[in-house]
């Protein structure tokens, strides 16, 4: 598996295991969950994203659970989480309104019990989920600077920022906001003609993508851009999830898919993504299925 590296002595796998759905299966035991966790780590995939939100909070708990039990697996692994997000669940039932926090409390206190349900001293990066309109950058960023100078976290970075959202909170930083975690497959391509990737790309920051299928869409639909999907996926050998996959691989903004499936078999088969190779004419081929037209 190609790795890529985020800041100084910090790698991640090319493929990422989202694990948004894993409080969702019917089997959160610790022998399941470390089934899906080996089965990743089996294929070189060693990065795996989190969020405290996920689950209605309730995600790292299952997570931290397989961790606790066997704590190799830690040593194994970058465990991203991320923070800002408060809805009326879990440790913060209660909440009056669905709410962006981005102070320097709130994100002390989440990271913390981040750690307290992951079983870990640190997580290798922490993202502000959202952006938030009421955030003061000075705080926020005096707040993310100290989560790497306590070692609380090794990187920071943020997840569906527009480029100048991310701008105002690097410019009040003394460390590098290393990644942005975006919306980005064959179903939502305006990041690359918007100037979200060419930011990116611009500055050499790595782009992680959630939902790389669409939300499941690429793979139970049936259309044109499904039919050239499988076209391609016949050519390798493999599924659409490849294929789609292999489409943001190619891109040279080293777009990072999160992949996050509950099923064994298919966590054993992402890597298949690294065994698709699209020539520029492919991945046009897709590009114009998912735009609905040839291009201009």
């Amino acid at each position: 598996m190609e790795r890529l590296q985020i800041a100084d002595g910090l790698e991640f796998s090319r493929l990422v295991y989202g694990m948004w759905r894993l409080a969702d299966d019917a089997d959160i035991s610790v022998k399941h969950v470390e089934a899906k966790i080996q089965a990743a780590l089996g294929q070189g995939i060693t990065t795996f994203d989190q969020a405290d939100i996920y689950g209605g909070y309730t995600a790292e708990d299952v997570m931290g659970t397989a961790l606790k039990a066997n704590p190799s697996l830690r040593h194994q692994m970058e465990i991203i989480t991320k923070c800002d997000i408060v809805i009326d669940a879990g440790r913060h039932s209660g909440a009056r309104v669905k709410h962006y926090d981005t102070t320097r409390a709130h994100i002390h206190e989440s990271v913390n019990q981040s750690l307290t349900a992951l079983g870990t001293d640190f997580v290798d990066v922490v993202l502000i989920h959202r952006p938030d309109p009421l955030m003061d950058h000075h705080e926020t960023g005096s707040a993310l600077d100290a989560l790497i100078d306590d070692g609380k976290a090794r990187a920071v970075g943020v997840s569906n920022f527009r480029p100048w959202d991310w701008q105002l909170l690097q410019s009040a930083m003394r460390h590098k906001l290393v990644t942005n975690q975006i919306e980005l497959s064959l179903k939502e391509t305006s990041p690359f003609i918007n100037g979200d990737l060419a930011f990116h790309q611009q500055h050499d920051h790595v782009v992680m993508a959630w939902s790389p299928l669409g939300g499941g869409d690429l793979m139970t639909a049936s259309n044109e851009l499904t039919r050239r999907l499988d076209a391609i996926a016949k050519r390798f050998d493999v599924d659409r999830a490849a294929v789609a996959a292999a489409f943001l691989l190619a891109h040279p903004a080293r777009i990072t898919p999160v992949m996050g499936t509950n099923n064994l078999e298919r966590i054993s088969m992402l890597s298949d993504a690294e065994k698709v190779e699209l020539d520029r004419q492919d991945w046009f081929f897709l590009y114009e299925s998912a735009l609905g037209h040839e291009v201009p």
